[in-house]
C-alpha cells in the first residue's frame, strides 16, 4: 500500500512540472520532409509557436508576427517555427491558409498533438523561447500587445 501512495505521490507530482525542452521527437513541414524537434535551436535562440486553423488568436498572434517579421530577423536574428496542432481531419487546411496568409514561418505538423502533450499545456496559442534546446519563456494566449512583450523578451534572451 505505502508503494502505490509514493508511486502515486510522485506521478502527480511529475503532472505539475512544465517541461524544460520540446519532445524528442520529428514532424513533417509542409513539404513532407521530418525534421527533429531537437535541431531547431541548437546553438541559437528560437520562437516556437503551437496553434491551430480553428484558433483565432493563434492566427492574429502569427499575423502580428508577420507583418515585422522580415525586419527582426534582421535586427536581431529572430526566428519562428510555427508548430499545428491540427488533428488528421483538418490539418489538410493547414498549407492552404499558410500560403493564403504568406507567412514565411517554418511552420510543422503535429496532428497527434505530441508536442501540445508533451508540454502539458491544452491550450493554444502558446508561445515559447527556447535557446539551445531548453525552453526559457513560454506565454499562453494572445491578445494585441503581447507580440511587444514577446520581442522584448527574445531580444533579452538572445542577448544573454
Amino acid at each position: 500500500m505505502k508503494k502505490i501512495l509514493v508511486i502515486a505521490l510522485l506521478f502527480s507530482c511529475t503532472l505539475g512540472i512544465a517541461q524544460t525542452s520540446l519532445p524528442e521527437i520529428s514532424l513533417k513541414d509542409l513539404s513532407g520532409k521530418e525534421i527533429p524537434l531537437a535541431t531547431l535551436s541548437e546553438d541559437k535562440t528560437i520562437v516556437v509557436s503551437l496553434w491551430a486553423t480553428w484558433c483565432v488568436p493563434c492566427i492574429r498572434e502569427l499575423d502580428t508576427i508577420a507583418e515585422v517579421y522580415e525586419d527582426l530577423q534582421e535586427e536581431m536574428n529572430f526566428e519562428l517555427v510555427a508548430i499545428s496542432v491540427d488533428d488528421a481531419r483538418s490539418t489538410r487546411r493547414v498549407k492552404p491558409a499558410v500560403m493564403g496568409k504568406g507567412w514565411e514561418y517554418t511552420v510543422l505538423l503535429d496532428p497527434n498533438n505530441d508536442v501540445r502533450r508533451h508540454l502539458g499545456n491544452p491550450n493554444v496559442p502558446l508561445t515559447l523561447i527556447l535557446k539551445n534546446g531548453k525552453i526559457v519563456f513560454r506565454h499562453s494566449s494572445f491578445t494585441p500587445g503581447a507580440e511587444d512583450q514577446l520581442f522584448e523578451e527574445f531580444k533579452q534572451i538572445a542577448g544573454e
